[in-house]
């Protein structure tokens, strides 16, 4: 009688003790950290209970009270959202070709890699704190912090497209001894427009959802008027905001697939 037993894959650590004593240490780590975090129950259960007001307060949003304000702060984030996107797009073009190893001399892709890799290492929050303090407070800054996230955004994945563009096609255009632009338009640029088209959209919508945050500190938009709303523990207020901040980010939702639809 033949009988069979099926493969199970080998563990990652052969010894048994040693996956103990790994489980074991996990384990004191996680009390140790858990004991060194101090925490006030008091505060906790007055946080809870502002908490579920908050909650409560989206079955009735208040729309009305503040709503010049809110239309003011909506209008200043989606002009802010529109005009990063659209400058973070074209800017981030020769950012994407010169950061591309494939396409680019060694100390241009130096510089271009070096500016992905510093705008990408600050979040946008700390881009705006910075620009606040350079430009004061109001949409400018927002607008210039979140056209620098765009760029690093945007270039870092357009060179990644353009370095795993296929090569033969670039090859057999650089053969008919086409010039470096010509180059681009007909051997990379068919290869990466859709790729870009679509990440443009995605951006669309990270940078009307960063635009609510970095407003926050000072840079603009609805975010100054939600960070009031929670200062003055004006819950149903927030509550509208956040509504209409979700009902336009579905919205661009619904147009980013329309949009993929019909040119992707």
């Amino acid at each position: 009688m033949n009988t069979t037993t099926a493969w199970r894959k080998p563990p990652f650590i052969r010894s048994a003790r040693m996956r103990i004593l790994l489980w074991v240490l996990a384990g004191l780590y996680l009390i140790t950290a858990l004991n060194s975090v101090a925490i006030d129950w008091s505060r906790v259960a007055e946080g809870l209970t502002r908490g579920w007001r908050f909650i409560a307060a989206f079955a009735h949003p208040d729309f009305v009270s503040r709503w010049r304000e809110i239309s003011e702060g909506l209008i200043e984030s989606l002009a802010m959202t529109m005009t990063s996107t659209a400058l973070g797009v074209l800017l981030s073009i020769p950012i994407g070709l010169g950061a591309a190893r494939n396409i680019s001399p060694t100390p241009v892709y130096a510089v271009c890699r070096g500016f992905i890799a510093i705008s990408r290492a600050f979040p946008e929050l700390i881009i705006a704190i910075l620009l606040v303090k350079m430009f004061g407070f109001g949409p400018l800054a927002g607008m210039l912090t979140l056209t620098i996230a765009s760029m690093g955004f945007l270039g870092k994945l357009l060179a990644e497209e353009i370095e795993t563009a296929d090569r033969s096609q670039l090859e057999a255009i650089r053969a008919t001894g086409a010039a470096w632009p010509q180059w681009i338009v007909y051997a990379v640029q068919p290869q990466v427009m859709p790729r870009l088209i679509g990440l443009s959209i995605y951006r669309l919508d990270i940078n009307f959802r960063e635009a609510a945050i970095i407003g926050i500190v000072g840079a603009g938009g609805i975010g100054a008027t939600l960070n009031t709303s929670f200062d003055r523990y004006e819950f149903e207020t927030a509550a509208a905001i956040l509504l209409l901040i979700i009902a336009i980010v579905m919205l661009c939702e619904y147009a980013s697939s329309h949009v993929r639809r019909r040119f992707l």
